[in-house]
C-alpha cells in the first residue's frame, strides 16, 4: 500500500544565510585562494602586497601578534578549528599557515544589498537579519505550492534553487536555504547541509531530522541555558521534547520553560516582519593599538570626526533624525563605558553629532588608554515627525525649570 502523501503546510517560511560570506566576498577579490584556509580579521597592515611580477604576497597567520579576533574564516579554515570570535593567536596554533586578510565592511555591504535584491525580485516577503541573512515568506510566491510529480514540495524546492542561482548569478556567491514551517525550523534548516545546501523539512519529519540535533541548534538558547540543560541530562531537541514541563520550571521559570517545550516541538507562529524601525544607528571602531587620549590626540580626533560623518552618511541615507547621541569607549582590560545626551532638536548633520558626543566625552575619565570608539544615535525620528513630540518636550521644559548639565572631568579631550 503506497505511503500517503504529505499535506503542504499552511506557511513556507525559508532562512537563507550566505556561506562564510565575509571570506567568500575576500575570495572573488583573491581568487587564487579558493581551497586554501583564510581567516578575516587581521589589521589594515595585513592588505596583501603586489608584487611586480603581478602576483600577490599574503599574510600569514603565523605572523600574527597582538589581541585581535577571528572575523570569519572559509571552510577549510573551519576544518582545522579556527572558528568567529576566536582570538587571533589560539586561531595561529591550530592553523599557522592560514592566510590572514583584513574585513572590508564596505564591500561586504554592498555585496549584501545585492543579494537581497536578488531575492526580493523572486519573493518580496523578507525580513533582514543582518548582513547576511533573511527570511523569506515563500508561501504565496507563484509555483511554490504546486506539486512537482509525486512531489508535494517539488514546487517549494524549485523556487528556493531559483533563488540560489539568482544569488549566485547576482553576488558570485553561494548560500545555503532552509525551508520549513516556521523561523524557528527554518534557521536550523539552514545550517543542515552547508556550504550551497538546500534543506526542506516537514513537521512529519521533526522527530528524524530535527530531534537528533543538539539542543543549542535552537536559536534563542545561550551557553548558559545550554550548559544547564546539559547538567540535567538533556542533551539533544528530542531529549528537550520529552522532559516533564515540571522540570523545566523548576529550573527555567514558567515563560521561558514554555519556550523551551514549544520550540523543541517546533511550534513557531512568529510572521515574516518585512520593516521595522531601529532603535539607533551607530558607528564603532577597534585601534589596532591602544590609544591614549592625549599622547594620541590627533588620531583620536581624526578617527572620531570620521565616525561622526559616517554616522551622519547613514542617518541622511536612511532619512533618520534622532536625538539621543551617545559614545562607547572601552579601555584596556577591556571596561566599557558609555555616555549619552538628549538634545532639544534631533539632528544627523556630522557638526551637530560632533558637538554632542564631545560634550558626551567630558563625562568620561580619560587616563586609561583606549582600544574601541563608538558614536550613537537614537531616539530616531522621521523628517516631519516631530511636531507631537516637540510641543510635549516644551511642556515638560516648563515643569522643570533646572537643565541637567553634563559634569566635565579635569582632562582635556581629544574632541
Amino acid at each position: 500500500m503506497a505511503e500517503p502523501t504529505p499535506a503542504l503546510p499552511d506557511r513556507l517560511i525559508a532562512h537563507l544565510d550566505m556561506d562564510a560570506f565575509y571570506a567568500s566576498v575576500e575570495l572573488l577579490r583573491y581568487p587564487e585562494l579558493k581551497g586554501l584556509p583564510v581567516v578575516v580579521g587581521g589589521r589594515r597592515a595585513h592588505t596583501p602586497q603586489e608584487l611586480p611580477d603581478g602576483t600577490r604576497q599574503f599574510f600569514k597567520l603565523a605572523d600574527y601578534t597582538g589581541r585581535g579576533v577571528v572575523t570569519t574564516s572559509t571552510y577549510p579554515a573551519r576544518d582545522l578549528g579556527v572558528f568567529s570570535a576566536m582570538g587571533l593567536m589560539k586561531a595561529a596554533l591550530r592553523a599557522p599557515q592560514a592566510v590572514l586578510l583584513p574585513a572590508d565592511f564596505d564591500s561586504y555591504r554592498h555585496y549584501s544589498r545585492l543579494f537581497k535584491a536578488a531575492v526580493r525580485e523572486i519573493a518580496p516577503v523578507i525580513e533582514d537579519r543582518g548582513i547576511d541573512e533573511i527570511y523569506i515568506d515563500l508561501t504565496e510566491v507563484p509555483g511554490a505550492r504546486d506539486p512537482v510529480g509525486h512531489d508535494p514540495l517539488g514546487g517549494v524546492r524549485a523556487v528556493a534553487r531559483e533563488i540560489k542561482n539568482s544569488v549566485l548569478r547576482a553576488t558570485g556567491l553561494t548560500c545555503s536555504i532552509g525551508v520549513t514551517p516556521n523561523k524557528l525550523l527554518s534557521k536550523i534548516a539552514s545550517e543542515l547541509d552547508k556550504p550551497d545546501g538546500l534543506t526542506v523539512i516537514t513537521m512529519a519529519e521533526l522527530p528524524t531530522r530535527i530531534w537528533p540535533l543538539p539542543v543549542r541548534r535552537i536559536n534563542g538558547i545561550g551557553p548558559k541555558a545550554g550548559a544547564k540543560l546539559e547538567g540535567l541530562g538533556i542533551h539533544t531537541i528530542g531529549e528537550l521534547a520529552a522532559s516533564p514541563a515540571e522540570l523545566l520550571q523548576q529550573h527555567f521559570g514558567p515563560g521561558y520553560s514554555a519556550w523551551l517545550h514549544q520550540a523543541a516541538w517546533g511550534i513557531d507562529d512568529r510572521p515574516v516582519v518585512t520593516h521595522s524601525e531601529p532603535v539607533s544607528i551607530s558607528r564603532e571602531t577597534t585601534f589596532e593599538r591602544d590609544l591614549h587620549a592625549q599622547r594620541d590626540r590627533p588620531e583620536l580626533s581624526r578617527i572620531f570626526t570620521a565616525l561622526c560623518e559616517q554616522l551622519a552618511s547613514d542617518l541622511q541615507r536612511k532619512g533618520y533624525l534622532g536625538r539621543t547621541i551617545g559614545i562607547k569607549l572601552r579601555f584596556e582590560g577591556f571596561r566599557t563605558v558609555t555616555r549619552d545626551l538628549t538634545l532639544d532638536e534631533p539632528v544627523q548633520d556630522a557638526a551637530s553629532i560632533r558637538r554632542a558626543a564631545g560634550l558626551c566625552l567630558k563625562r568620561v575619565d580619560l587616563s586609561q588608554r583606549l582600544r574601541l570608539l563608538g558614536v550613537r544615535v537614537g531616539k530616531l525620528s522621521r523628517p516631519g515627525e516631530t511636531g507631537a513630540a516637540k510641543r510635549g518636550r516644551a511642556a515638560s521644559k516648563a515643569a522643570d525649570a533646572t537643565p541637567t548639565v553634563p559634569k566635565p572631568e579635569n582632562l582635556r579631550l581629544f574632541s
